[in-house]
């Protein structure tokens, strides 16, 4: 649930507007569709929204309380999404929870795949992760080093963001390819 901190202030809630549009503006940039090997399709939409949104929270994490907060309802946000999206490919009321629990498995397993490789700065290891999620079975999927390396970067980059910019939901991540 939104933290009513978010849910009940005009200014509050424009902040996270504002963040979650920066953040899904970033996954769909057309770069990592022609580029860098995620398939423009809704799962490699939903696995590309799954990246940007693990980058932020990695640096919100260790975040002030608003920042923390901030993160909260920017996954919150996704989740809405995620099933507003099941609702629109017709899945009936009574499927939409068995996968949402799904997605939320999937989301927090990235989450939990690409930690110790971004830790370790590791781009082998993180582009196979990438590869195994993005194109999961494939033995002819497109090498993930370049998502890899960019994923590298941007948690270098987002390293160096203010608090004031993490609380004013004003956090955008670099662009891939330039």
């Amino acid at each position: 649930m939104i933290f009513s901190l978010f849910r009940n202030k005009k200014t509050n809630r424009a902040i996270l507007e504002r963040q979650y549009a920066a953040l899904t503006a970033t996954a769909r940039i057309p770069y990592f569709y022609s580029d860098l090997g995620v398939p423009d399709t809704v799962m490699g939409r939903f696995e590309m929204l799954s990246v940007v949104l693990i980058l932020f929270f990695r640096r919100t994490a260790s975040a002030m309380t608003s920042g923390q907060e901030l993160a909260q309802a920017v996954v919150d946000a996704f989740f809405e999404d995620v099933d507003h999206s099941i609702r629109e490919l017709g899945v009936g009321d009574t499927g939409v929870p068995k996968r949402m629990k799904k997605f939320a498995g999937m989301f927090y397993g990235r989450l939990e795949s690409y930690a110790a490789a971004l830790e370790a700065r590791d781009v082998e290891s993180l582009s196979s992760a990438l590869k195994r999620n993005i194109h999961p079975g494939r033995e002819d999927a497109p090498v993930m080093t370049g998502l890899a390396e960019w994923m590298i970067e941007a948690e270098k980059n987002l390293a160096a963001v203010s608090e004031d910019m993490i609380a004013t939901g004003s956090v955008v991540l670099p662009v891939p390819g330039q």
